[in-house]
């Protein structure tokens, strides 16, 4: 995943404007979409970004074919294929819609250092989807493809988290889950002495729209547990007013060669 998806993350449930805003310390990032269109939401634009993302820094390239089918792209998200208004292949679509269509703008602010730092990102500079949405299976004349913006591959190549696709598939169900999957695994790649993490500053970073801090304190470690079922190498401890994560192994090792990654601001 692109670092910035992980210091600050997509909303968890349909926003009720075409905004949206999530802040970490002195990172912010900031979504614009279309009024007409709206924000990408919920889990399936994360594994979509997941699998774009883990492709793109495979392969080296900006463009990525998706696969002959409907069916096919899905499965390789683990979702099945299911039609209909409210199935899973209209709300894939929609979401992939969403996230292809919104706007990205992340910025720095350190004022003891008097620095302020901004870049703006999408994540698609083409798309085009060939898929029939009669037919899941039929192969069209020309295979799916999505090109990432120049801006949002060279920020994914160079500062890249690893992640475990398997994880993602069996944190699906919770896009909460999924964030917290995702920076934890982060986190732990730099981690070197234990750390205190105030529960306010949790809240603002992945639920900020809960009213109250013990109804979000309460979610986190419900949905913590579950990445702990697939991540259990973690080691973290509830604290009173925070949370202590203490070095552990990132998910998946960290391949020889590669640098290590850091906790710095990405900009």
């Amino acid at each position: 995943m692109a670092r910035i998806l992980v210091q600050a993350t997509l909303p968890h449930s349909r926003p009720l404007t075409h905004e949206f805003e999530r802040v970490n310390g002195r990172f912010t990032l900031y979504m614009n979409a279309p009024a007409s269109v709206g924000l990408p939401y919920g889990s399936y634009p994360r594994l979509a970004l997941a699998w774009l993302s883990t492709e793109a820094v495979r392969t080296r390239s900006r463009e990525i074919e998706l696969g002959p089918t409907f069916s096919s792209f899905m499965y390789k998200l683990g979702l099945t294929p299911i039609t209909g208004k409210r199935g899973t292949t209209s709300r894939l679509r929609d979401q992939l819609h969403r996230l292809f269509s919104t706007t990205i703008r992340c910025s720095y602010s350190d004022e003891d250092e008097g620095h302020a730092a901004g870049v703006g990102y999408t994540i698609a500079h083409k798309h085009e989807l060939w898929w029939s949405p009669r037919d899941l299976d039929q192969q069209p004349l020309w295979n799916s493809v999505v090109v990432l913006s120049t801006e949002f591959y060279d920020e994914l190549v160079a500062h890249a988290v690893p992640i475990d696709l398997r994880a993602l598939k069996a944190l699906k169900g919770s896009p909460l889950a999924l964030d917290i999957y995702s920076w934890l695994t982060y986190r732990m790649s730099y981690l070197r002495k234990p750390c205190l993490i105030p529960w306010e500053a949790l809240q603002t970073q992945f639920g900020a729209d809960y009213g109250r801090l013990r109804d979000f304190k309460r979610k986190f470690l419900a949905h913590l547990g579950y990445v702990l079922h697939v991540y259990s190498a973690a080691r973290l401890s509830e604290q009173p007013v925070d949370l202590l994560l203490k070095p552990s192994p990132t998910h998946l090792p960290r391949a020889p060669g590669t640098r290590r990654l850091t906790g710095r601001r990405p900009l």
